[in-house]
């Protein structure tokens, strides 16, 4: 890799503030698109909606009226600490769903600020729209997951690596550096080690930026963000070797498993591909990730002409390092675990679209031609998010019905749930939830049969899955349908009394906390 003198050398004091003033004039552009990111999830996706099993797991750790659900090794409690000043104070999920939509599009407009220095706004505001405009940067927004906040994270840390590397005197962007990374690893410490490889690999080979400070500030950052992940590990999960083997042995034990087409099925809606076995039924909505290369590479060669080469080969080499684990180590896919690459893709790609309008202008066919497509790539995004939101909608309300009929019965707390959906069924029920074994193993039958002597214990079997044997005697209660799978029951302990009065009022309090 070669650089520049343009960011090899750093500015001097004068043309620095020069270039603030002027950078900061012109990002009219990209502050409207952070907040028309923001407008859209509150719109499209934060009404109606309920959480999702992980968010549940993530919530119930800091929710004032929940049991904490069973935190699997492979988990990060950084979205936690995100969240906890709202669940503090209310258990409403509309609340939660507002504050993350803001905080969200005020992280990208942080993130894309980063770059006001490095990259023209135009091409700032496009990459944030290209970015933006993806179904799934728009439906996780509001939810309560890490990925987006990694993305989010590794583009204000890319961002503020190549500010240090052009200018040595810019204190602040090391200590961006170390923020960034540190932030992404409190979310999910394996992208942060993703993250850091191929900046620790410029600053080595790029003979300009060979320097301790920035090579520091990774590792700083990397140390603060994992430090609670590791302590953790000892405290909780018998050492850091075996917390790592533990969460390889849940993520399907990693090792070399191609994943591209799993990726690319799952772009259909699919919010978790595990296994990906389901039919390609809609080709139309992975178009763009088949274009994706050829923009990348076209973006590349652009910067290259004009003397901007590190300034995007960096954020693309970052963004394919952080792809590396979810197409090549792990079995399944979800389309939110590529969202950091999508966000550090989206600089190379923004930057060859503009050197394409600004060739195709004033042409008005060539011109037409673009915003056709450009259009059709956001009509499909569209009803690909409309589709994943409506569902999450339904099953908030199809979850609501089920902990409403159990409290009916007198499932009600202190109470325990275990069995099938177990996580969510219990935090809308105010239960703890309890599995006697899996992944999420934290009882076993003997001690689950204990807990049952003096409180309500619901087990949930769906389809023809069989009564577990330890509940013989209870009481069978048939539960409503779940979207997508039918026969659902309930083994009620004897503790498990129904008293219809109390159980109405318990349906209003679950109905208003969902």
């Amino acid at each position: 890799m070669t650089e520049t003198s343009a960011v090899a050398a750093g500015p001097s004091g004068t043309e620095r503030r020069g270039g603030v003033v002027r950078a900061a004039r012109g990002f009219g552009w990209p502050a409207a698109v952070a907040v028309a990111y923001t407008i859209l999830q509150l719109v499209l996706v934060v009404p109606g909606s309920g959480l999702g099993w992980d968010e549940t797991v993530y919530v119930s750790q800091v929710a004032r009226d929940a049991e904490a659900a069973f935190f699997s090794a492979p988990r990060a409690r950084g979205v936690t600490y995100l969240i906890a000043p709202v669940t503090a104070l209310t258990s409403s999920v509309e609340v939660l769903r507002g504050y993350l939509a803001l905080l969200s599009g005020a992280g990208l407009l942080l993130a894309l600020w980063v770059w006001r220095r490095l990259l023209p706004a135009p091409v700032l505001a496009l990459a944030g729209a290209l970015f933006a405009g993806l179904w799934i940067t728009v439906l996780y927004g509001p939810q309560v997951m890490p990925n987006l906040w990694v993305a989010l994270g590794s583009l204000f840390a890319v961002g503020c690596f190549l500010r240090g590397a052009r200018d040595r005197s810019d204190r602040v962007a090391l200590a961006g550096l170390c923020g960034g990374v540190a932030f992404v690893a409190l979310m999910r410490p394996s992208d942060a080690l993703w993250l850091a490889l191929p900046l620790a690999a410029a600053a080595l080979l790029v003979r300009a930026w060979r320097r301790p400070l920035p090579l520091l500030a990774l590792a700083a950052g990397a140390a603060l963000g994992c430090a609670p992940w590791v302590v953790e590990a000892y405290v909780s999960y018998g050492g850091l070797s075996a917390r790592l083997r533990r969460a390889s042995e849940i993520q399907g034990d990693l090792g070399w498993h191609l994943a591209l087409d799993d990726q690319v099925r799952a772009l259909d809606g699919r919010l978790l591909c595990r296994p990906c076995d389901i039919p390609w039924r809609r080709p139309v909505t992975a178009v763009w990730w088949f274009m994706l290369p050829l923009l990348v590479v076209c973006g590349v060669l652009v910067a290259a002409r004009a003397r901007r080469l590190a300034v995007v080969l960096v954020p693309t080499l970052a963004g394919l390092s952080m792809a590396v684990p979810y197409v090549l180590l792990i079995g399944y896919a979800a389309p939110r675990f590529l969202l950091p690459t999508y966000a550090l893709l989206a600089l190379p790609t923004a930057t060859g679209l503009a050197r394409i309008g600004r060739a195709a202008w004033p042409r008005p066919l060539a011109v037409g031609a673009l915003a056709a497509l450009l259009a059709a790539h956001l009509a499909v995004q569209y009803v690909v998010l409309d589709s994943a939101a409506a569902r999450g909608r339904t099953n908030r309300v199809a979850f609501g019905r089920v902990a409403a009929e159990l409290a009916r019965q007198g499932v009600r707390p202190p109470c325990v749930v275990s069995g099938a959906e177990a996580v969510r069924v219990a935090y809308l029920a105010g239960c703890a939830s309890r599995q006697t074994g899996g992944h999420d193993g934290s009882v076993t039958p003997a001690g689950l049969v204990a807990l049952a002597r003096d409180r309500p214990v619901a087990v949930v079997v769906a389809g023809e899955d069989a009564r577990p044997a330890y509940t013989q005697g209870w009481r069978v209660l048939r539960l409503p349908d779940l979207p997508g799978r039918s026969d659902w029951r309930a083994y009620l302990s004897p503790a498990a009394q129904g008293k219809p009065v109390r159980g109405q009022l318990n349906k209003s309090r679950t109905e208003k906390r969902n």
